[in-house]
């Protein structure tokens, strides 16, 4: 006869008392998938954001047990993202603040088979420390020059397997692996997040720092062109103010004729000038 079960792993009863308490704790609940995630990734994130986030690594069943008793804004449709491995993470910063240090802590990795390599792989020509035997023919597989020097493998010449964008073989990962060179870029970014109520996608998260900088700087040049051509004085544009409208009566005193300490130089100047045109003009006359 089935049992009920009464008691559980200790992780999983943390986990659970975790889940109940922080929701209400924090303004921020944010989701990531573990799926293509690795914990060295995870651990240096721990630290740098220790007492501004509290991470928790959770599995759906329990998580799910754990929110559906909140009666937090929104948290029920969280549940629905919940699926194989996931982290979530607590905290009272902006998920889109949250989301842009996350994407600043990148890593490299070692490849596996399949990655896209994040860079182009250089191998280096060098004493691999390697005793030859099996390992020439992964070299060579790879299309990788050895050669055998002092009783260890040497790359002959530096090589470049694979380019940037391009898919790292389970051979090539294999290979790279053993010569501790790292070729994948990795970060972490939110699944999902949760504010006030409200649930963030995954692409409404992801914020384009360096273009969101260029708005800014351009939205301001164009509010301080608007006000100078509306004469809203401000601390900001009053000198800008101040020169045009001095260059502006300058030009109607010069136009108007009207001399000025500061004008007459250019009244005469162009005195002269109209002078100088008539006085062609009278030259080259021939009466009919």
């Amino acid at each position: 006869m089935h049992k009920n079960r009464t008691t559980y792993p200790k992780r999983k009863t943390q986990m659970y008392q975790q889940l109940q308490e922080l929701p209400s704790k924090y303004k921020v609940l944010a989701l990531v998938r573990m799926e293509k995630i690795r914990a060295s990734q995870i651990l240096p994130l721990r630290k740098k954001l220790k007492g501004e986030v509290e991470f928790v690594s959770i599995k759906d069943k329990v998580a799910q047990k754990a929110l559906e008793k909140h009666d937090v804004a929104g948290i029920k449709n969280m549940i629905e993202k919940l699926t194989g491995q996931c982290l979530f993470m607590f905290t009272n910063m902006s998920p889109f603040k949250l989301n842009v240090l996350l994407a600043k802590n990148k890593v490299m990795l070692i490849a596996r088979g399949g990655d896209v390599a994040s860079i182009d792989v250089v191998i280096p020509a060098k004493n691999t420390g390697i005793a030859p035997g099996p390992m020439l023919t992964e070299f060579k597989e790879v299309g990788i020059p050895t050669k055998i020097d002092q009783g260890t493998i040497w790359i002959a010449r530096e090589t470049i397997p694979v380019k940037k964008g391009e898919v790292i073989s389970e051979k090539l990962a294999a290979l790279l692996g053993k010569l501790d060179i790292k070729s994948v870029e990795a970060k972490i970014s939110l699944t999902a997040a949760l504010e006030g109520g409200v649930q963030y996608s995954e692409e409404e998260l992801i914020i384009d720092v360096d273009k969101f900088r260029d708005e800014i700087v351009a939205a301001h040049q164009e509010a301080i062109s608007l006000s100078i051509e509306a004469v809203y004085v401000t601390a900001e544009n009053v000198e800008q103010i101040l020169v045009k409208a001095s260059q502006s009566a300058r030009n109607v005193s010069v136009e108007s004729g009207y001399m000025t300490d500061e004008t007459k130089e250019q009244i005469l100047q162009k005195a002269h000038a109209h002078a100088q045109s008539v006085a062609g003009k009278a030259k080259d006359y021939k009466p009919a």
